[in-house]
């Protein structure tokens, strides 16, 4: 059983799909604080006032290992992001507004289309700025039968506030740590604040849901999922990230760090970005988890030899 289900019975989830619609009369959802009332159709820095946009949905295989299984999990990729990153491999959807307007009875709909075809999990990609209308289709559609663990798929740019709110409700968190410094969360994602909010959020969502649990048949079933991205010339800080993880987090925390980094949308006209992640670059990364004792990687890598330390 998924962990929304008793929430549902109780009827805190709907308690809390309304504190969630509460805080969009003067938006405070994610660390912006935009405070537009996104009620009366004014729009933030997500660009979306009272509704939600779907670009896709469906089966996906290019997920981490523990969430793909033999079925695939079931993704919902939603319109726009409170991030403004300008090397987004997805910018089409999270920037240029690619999608279709979606009401919470087709949104429970599509949630439930997900189960059916067999998904392992219902994973929400860019949810943090439409939280309230996630619950509000949740709800609709635990009411028909809905079971899937959840997955909370973001940018790691959330808040407090909201993340307590998903307190209960959400199984899996899969956030994203992408820069250590803020200069760079500046530079490439418009926020200057996001170590300092990123990992507030981190912390929260393992107090919430704790090391990533996997089933006899390799399925994640509830924890904490984290991402790191490489980027060109020392970017993202993992050496920050992963000791973070390690001394303040759990040594035990699953990670997938990814090499795929590729200059994509604006990332051109950002010298220090404009080319591919190199070798070394990457097995600098795994050499600096393993390192601080992050062991739980998401793929097999060979074995490295150990930074000095």
């Amino acid at each position: 059983m998924a962990i929304y289900q008793p929430m549902h019975q109780t009827g805190e989830l709907r308690i809390r799909a309304e504190k969630a619609r509460a805080m969009l009369e003067a938006c405070c959802l994610c660390p912006r604080r935009c405070g537009v009332n996104r009620l009366a159709g004014e729009s933030g820095k997500c660009r979306l006032s009272g509704q939600v946009i779907v670009s896709s949905y469906g089966p996906h295989f290019g997920e981490e290992s523990p969430l793909v299984g033999r079925h695939g999990s079931g993704t919902i990729f939603f319109t726009y992001c409170n991030l403004r990153c300008v090397f987004c491999q997805n910018y089409a959807i999270s920037q240029l507004g690619e999608g279709s307007p979606v009401n919470s009875e087709t949104l429970s709909k599509i949630m439930l289309s997900l189960q059916e075809r067999g998904c392992h999990n219902m994973n929400l990609v860019s949810p943090t700025h439409i939280v309230p209308f996630i619950l509000d289709a949740l709800d609709l559609a635990v009411s028909q039968g809905l079971d899937l663990p959840l997955v909370y798929n973001t940018g790691g740019y959330d808040s407090q506030e909201t993340l307590k709110l998903l307190d209960g409700i959400v199984d899996i968190y899969m956030p994203d740590m992408k820069y250590s410094d803020s200069r760079s969360g500046e530079q490439l994602s418009g926020v200057k604040d996001y170590p300092k909010m990123n990992r507030a959020a981190i912390k929260e969502m393992h107090r919430q849901v704790g090391d990533l649990q996997i089933d006899e048949q390799g399925i994640a079933q509830r924890g904490l999922l984290v991402r790191h991205l490489v980027l060109p010339n020392g970017l993202a800080g993992t050496e920050k990230t992963v000791r973070f993880l390690s001394h303040e987090v759990s040594p035990n925390t699953y990670l997938n760090i990814m090499a795929q980094y590729r200059p994509q949308y604006q990332a051109y006209d950002v010298p220090s970005i404009s080319r591919t992640v190199n070798a070394r670059e990457f097995r600098e990364a795994i050499n600096l988890a393993r390192h601080y004792g992050i062991s739980r990687l998401d793929k097999d890598y060979a074995p490295l030899p150990l930074i000095s330390s």
